[in-house]
């Protein structure tokens, strides 16, 4: 394993279950979207496939919890998934299923079970805890969150090193990514969250995409969100997502392939200096 991601388990934050503190992780990226649709779940598998191809030992964690697809996309039909830990069956390291073909281990979610979107506080801090444990094990651990901003996708965001923010240029889209950002603020968060632009039909215009959302910020909450990158429009998405197929298997040399590549390097650079900084206020 990389030792530059062996940082110590580094500082608190307040936790958005219960008022009390809780560790952050060290090497943890979050995937999110204000709304669904806006290609986030390929983005968390991409990005997975992009950051092992850089040599790195890759978690994908499906924290869609009650609409978990990432095994979908995939094509996998896993024997154990999150409803095994969240039923105190099995432990989360017990979870955790190689996917060969993308060189990444998984931890599968549960389609359908709307239980598991709303767990009690004491098990979201049971799985909080467990997963940041097993993040040992691993140089970065991507967290496939649920669209929005429900309890659940907050709490997950708080405790990651850097938060990856997925909006596209449709109104809906920038507006619920707003209100993302608004509400991590509110709960001290948004300090840890970059912006990608999905489904750009151009440089020239996702960069626009990124400076409607920017101004809005500036002007309103005063926050700089930092822009992690943008994913060019490409038929190869749509060909791969129906072949249930990961990007850079199928079509490693198209335009979103290269553009998910250069967000998965500047991600992992944003996240090891977050994870410097976490350690630097823990020794004090």
């Amino acid at each position: 394993m990389a030792t530059d991601t062996k940082i110590a388990q580094s500082s608190t934050a307040t936790d958005l279950t219960g008022g009390s503190s809780f560790p952050r992780g060290k090497n943890i990226i979050a995937v999110a979207s204000g709304k669904g649709g806006v290609g986030k779940t390929f983005f968390s598998i991409s990005l997975t496939q992009a950051l092992t191809r850089m040599g790195k030992k890759v978690l994908l964690f499906d924290g869609d919890l009650g609409l978990a697809n990432v095994d979908v996309q995939l094509g996998l039909m896993p024997k154990r998934d999150l409803n095994d830990v969240i039923r105190g069956r099995l432990s989360l390291d017990k979870v955790v299923q190689r996917y060969e073909d993308g060189g990444f281990d998984i931890i599968a979610g549960r389609s359908g079970q709307a239980s598991l979107s709303a767990l009690p506080s004491q098990r979201l801090a049971m799985l909080r805890d467990q997963l940041i444990e097993l993040s040992d094990a691993y140089d970065v651990v991507v967290i496939d969150l649920g669209a929005g901003v429900d309890r659940t996708v907050r709490m997950f965001s708080a405790f990651a090193t850097r938060t990856l923010l997925v909006s596209t240029d449709e109104p809906t889209s920038l507006t619920d990514a707003y209100a993302f950002i608004k509400l991590g603020s509110a709960a001290g968060m948004s300090k840890n969250v970059s912006i990608v632009v999905n489904m750009a039909s151009s440089k020239t215009e996702g960069e626009k995409t990124y400076k409607t959302l920017l101004k809005a910020c500036e002007n309103f909450l005063r926050l700089s969100p930092p822009l992690a990158g943008m994913i060019r429009q490409d038929p190869k998405v749509k060909e791969t997502i129906r072949h249930q197929t990961p990007l850079l298997t199928r079509s490693p040399n198209c335009d979103a392939a290269g553009d998910i590549e250069k967000i998965a390097e500047n991600a992992y650079q944003e996240m090891l200096e977050e994870a410097k900084m976490l350690a630097k206020a823990a020794r004090g």
